[in-house]
Parts: C-alpha cells; sequence; structure tokens
C-alpha cells in the first residue's frame, strides 16, 4: 500500500526526509533493531543524496522505537552514521509502526546551505 506522502521535500533551505523504516532492497524487514537501523540510515542517505546533501548536513532527526529497550543498539549504529556535532534529536517509543516488522523509523531534517530562495521540490 502507498502511503498519502512525499518520501523527501525541499522546503525554503531544509530538505524534510519522511520517516524511513527498516525495509531492505527486497522487502524483507532484519530481525534486529541495529540492522534495520543500518537500513533506515542508507534510505536517508540516498534521499538527501537526490538533493545534493550527506548526513553531515541533517540538524534534526526523530526517531520512533517500538521497544526502548532497543536505544543502546540504534545508538550504536546511529553513533557510527552521524558525523559531530550530531544533529539535534528525539526519540520516541511507539505502540506500533505503520509496518508491522518495523521496530525503527527515522525522519531527518537537512539544512541545504546553497538554497538561494528559488529551489523547491
Amino acid at each position: 500500500m502507498a502511503f498519502p506522502l512525499s518520501p523527501v521535500r525541499q522546503a525554503g533551505p531544509f530538505v524534510i526526509v519522511s520517516g524511513q523504516v527498516g525495509r531492505d532492497e527486497d522487502g524483507t524487514f532484519p530481525s534486529s533493531a541495529a540492522e534495520q537501523t543500518r537500513v533506515v540510515i542508507a534510505s536517508i542517505t540516498r534521499h538527501l543524496a537526490s538533493h545534493g546533501l550527506t548526513l553531515a548536513d541533517v540538524v534534526k532527526t526523530t526517531v520512533f522505537l517500538t521497544s526502548m529497550d532497543d536505544v543502546t543498539a540504534v545508538n550504536e549504529v546511529y553513533r557510527t552514521a552521524f558525523p559531530e556535532p550530531f544533529p539535534a534529536r528525539s526519540m520516541v517509543g511507539a505502540s506500533a509502526l505503520p509496518v508491522p516488522e518495523g521496530v525503527v523509523e527515522i525522519e531527518a531534517w537537512a539544512l541545504q546551505p546553497s538554497w538561494n530562495g528559488t529551489q523547491s521540490s
């Protein structure tokens, strides 16, 4: 089922990546939160690249977890993916995600440093 959303949008100097879940390219979900986090971050990276950005341009993320027991595993992956200074971040416990197999979802806001006031998508 397709959800009524844009996976990535530019709004002024910001590029916003909608919440990404840990679905592999073959459509399956890895069983661990750490592996799903790696998949999520790879997806965010691809969306940012479509706007000429990298994870270094991310200024804010929101992480949704179905189990707060996964915080440590997610943080270990997150820490190696995002460069310092780390983005501002909220981490929220969620009773469920839009896909039953998902245990982690991350949305990201990046700053387009070269924004000239005319770009949009």
